[in-house]
């Protein structure tokens, strides 16, 4: 009986608040309801933000029960951005009127943004000031962050142009803030000994659009540590590393109680949870990611150090972190507590090797090496990190696809937050942002980010005067080349010089040769690439040389490729192509072909038309014979 009477109420509600008439039979009716009905059937979903307007100023009943601060405008909040309701206390008053008119203007200024970006950045890298506009905004910056999660969470093939754009943006806004935080944690003195926390800020300004927080990877790190508590109650019931509560950091003094302790979580790692030390795949970013590290249950010798360690300790063992060369290690003390200690008064245990414990004779004959006492003593967290972040640089130098070079870009940021006057990586930043054309969105003014940077290293090092002129005297050279450019250029396939041109931006394309799968974004009528580039790739010994159309396709393996023409052919089964630019480039895949975006229908004004006629020819076709 009562669903009776709150469907037919729901009925009702939207006619009442649009006819706002007091004296209707209906609201009468309506506002004599109990108060739990009336408020569920506000609640109930059917009812959107401006309905629920209208209604509260039909009568003082109602008016009351959309209370700004009440249920009913809370119930249209959550419904709306159910992301956000984290943010808030339940014991918090909140004016959620307030805060849902607040998040929908910072929802329309990102959208805002987010399209105007397309237009300001098409034909270059976003610059390092490009990102201005939204450093100034107003209101709370977890509500922009969540606009631009929702654009990319669009369901469908559409909007491709904006979510490249949200995406960058999310990115930065997100790097920004985890920098910040870092560089505060960084300040902590030298007896701060959080190594995970520092391990998972690291983690989070690499991969900033996935969602990482210490608070989870510490509840997984808890989750394995009750597992070895259940396998030490085994081996000691009375263990007094059982008696631990959460967040205590207590030590156990004995030796045998430690060796316990270790023994029962060789056995829970290697043995029952199956980590292992990543020997097949070792140079991959990931196994320095510590989310990553507890996902695929491997890593490399820091990095699964660091999580032996924070286990450890929770349980009461003062392991130590050691930077020993090639591979990092822990230190166990054997010795008596005070007593004047050397490198032979410590068992040394590699992580990655299953927890194995060494000696010092073993450790040298692990790397290979003999080395000093001093390469067996003990690092602060600031030095841990380093060398993780130095492993990502590393890595970040080897990057072949990548042409964004993104992890060499990250782990630059971040060892220059650590140690921002090394002038080689500050050398390395500046041709990294030269080689890039990351540059300041007006071509007149100066190129900031690099001038900024060079003049960083010539007070550092006036010795590096050679290597700073070059590229002081390129950036400059490259703005006044900037001053000369003129208009967008626009290719007409009507033409008369492009009539060799057979291909058109947007199609799916297979190279004959190598057989991989691409999009065209642009295209040449003939090669235009330098002299030295076409001897390099062979181009004479094609049939129709360079004097032929080439392509500017994006490969589905992340790369961009400039290919001819007679090595292409059409895809008789066209799919997404998965590359980062596809965004900025294209609006939507149509399941055959992708839609150019507004900026590069501006360059190519005739191609969509084309592409229309040869999807028809070559797929309606295929679909007919089918």
């Amino acid at each position: 009986m009562a669903a009776a009477v709150v469907d037919s109420a729901m009925e009702v509600v939207p006619a009442l608040a649009e006819e706002a008439a007091p004296e209707a039979a209906g609201l009468s009716c309506l506002v004599n309801l109990p108060g739990e009905v009336l408020e569920y059937i506000l609640c109930s979903g059917s009812l959107t933000a401006a309905d629920i307007g209208r209604v509260s100023s039909t009568c003082r009943r109602l008016r009351e029960l959309c209370q700004s601060s009440g249920k009913v405008w809370k119930e249209q909040f959550r419904v709306r951005w159910p992301s956000l309701m984290k943010h808030y206390s339940p014991t918090d008053y909140v004016n959620w009127l307030e805060e849902y008119k607040v998040r929908q203007k910072a929802g329309l200024e990102a959208r805002k943004i987010v399209a105007s970006f397309s237009k300001r950045f098409f034909s270059e890298h976003v610059p390092c000031n490009g990102f201005s506009d939204i450093e100034n905004l107003e209101g709370p910056e977890i509500f922009f962050e969540d606009e631009l999660v929702c654009i990319l969470n669009m369901e469908g093939r559409k909007a491709l142009t904006w979510k490249y754009y949200a995406k960058k943006i999310l990115y930065y806004l997100r790097q920004q803030k985890i920098l910040n935080n870092l560089k505060a944690f960084l300040q902590q003195p030298d007896d701060y000994e959080s190594y995970l926390e520092g391990a998972v800020y690291i983690d989070q300004y690499c991969n900033p659009l996935s969602d990482i927080s210490l608070k989870d990877i510490q509840a997984q790190i808890d989750s394995i540590v009750e597992l070895v508590c259940k396998t030490l109650r085994g081996i000691n019931s009375r263990h007094p590393s059982l008696a631990f509560k959460a967040g205590e950091s207590s030590m156990i003094m004995e030796i045998e109680l430690q060796s316990q302790v270790l023994d029962a979580m060789n056995y829970v790692l290697y043995d029952q949870l199956k980590f292992k030390g990543n020997r097949m795949d070792y140079y991959n970013a990931l196994n320095l990611y510590m989310h990553q590290v507890l996902i695929r249950r491997t890593g490399i010798p820091i990095s699964m150090s660091l999580l032996y360690l924070t286990i450890a300790r929770q349980l009461g063992v003062p392991l130590e972190p050691v930077n020993f060369p090639s591979h990092f290690l822990l230190r166990w003390c054997q010795g008596a507590e005070g007593a004047s200690l050397d490198i032979f008064d410590y068992i040394y245990i590699d992580a990655f090797g299953k927890g194995k414990q060494l000696t010092v004779k073993e450790c040298e004959y692990l790397i290979g090496q003999h080395v000093t006492a001093a390469l067996y003593g003990v690092v602060n967290v600031k030095k841990v990190l380093q060398r993780m972040v130095g492993n990502l640089l590393s890595l970040g130098k080897r990057e072949g696809i990548d042409q964004s070079y993104q992890l060499l870009r990250d782990s630059l940021d971040l060892y220059l937050a650590m140690y921002p006057d090394q002038v080689q990586l500050l050398l390395l930043q500046a041709r990294l942002y030269f080689h890039l054309g990351i540059w300041p969105e007006k071509s007149f003014c100066l190129v900031l980010k690099v001038l900024d940077i060079l003049q960083h290293i010539q007070t550092l090092d006036p010795g590096q005067h050679g290597a700073v002129g070059y590229l002081v005297q390129h950036t400059l050279e490259h703005i006044e080349r900037k001053k000369e450019e003129v208009g967008v250029e626009v290719k007409l396939r009507s033409h008369e010089k492009h009539r060799d041109v057979c291909y058109s931006i947007g199609l799916i394309m297979k190279h004959k040769r190598y057989g991989y799968n691409c999009v065209i974004y642009g295209w040449d009528p003939t090669c235009m690439m330098g002299h030295e580039w076409i001897r390099n790739m062979n181009v004479h010994s094609l049939p129709h040389g360079h004097h032929q159309p080439f392509y500017n396709v994006l490969v589905e393996d992340g790369s961009c490729r400039y290919a001819a023409q007679e090595n292409l052919e059409y895809n008789v089964e066209p799919q997404e192509i998965s590359h980062p630019d596809v965004g900025r480039y294209f609006s939507e895949f149509t399941g055959t072909h992708y839609i150019p975006n507004a900026e590069l229908e501006i360059r190519y004004p005739e191609d969509l038309e084309s592409v229309y006629e040869t999807v028809q020819n070559i797929y309606s076709a295929k679909k007919d014979a089918e």
